[in-house]
C-alpha cells in the first residue's frame, strides 16, 4: 500500500483478528466465521475500506487504527 508500504495487510475473519473485547462486544450480530476486517494485525491497524462497515466501528472505539488515521495521526506519521 502507498500509504504505509511498511504495514502487512491481510484479510482476516473476526475469529482469526482476535479483536479486543471492547470490540467483540459490539459486534453480536457478526459471525466469528465472517471475512470481515483486512489488517496489519501486529500494528492493529485496518483498512475501513475493506473491513466490514459493523467491525470497522467496533475498531474505532478500541485501540486500533483505521489506516488513513495511522498515517496521518498515530504511529505512522512519522513515516
Amino acid at each position: 500500500m502507498e500509504i504505509a508500504p511498511d504495514l502487512q495487510f491481510m484479510h482476516y475473519t473476526v475469529a482469526e483478528a482476535k479483536l479486543p473485547a471492547d470490540a467483540l462486544a459490539e459486534l453480536v450480530d457478526v459471525p466469528l466465521s465472517a471475512v470481515a476486517i483486512c489488517a496489519d494485525l501486529d500494528h492493529n491497524v485496518f483498512n475501513a475500506t475493506h473491513t466490514d462497515p459493523k467491525v470497522a466501528e467496533a475498531l474505532r472505539s478500541s485501540h486500533w487504527f483505521e489506516l488513513r488515521e495511522w498515517a496521518t495521526r498515530g504511529p505512522g506519521q512519522a513515516a
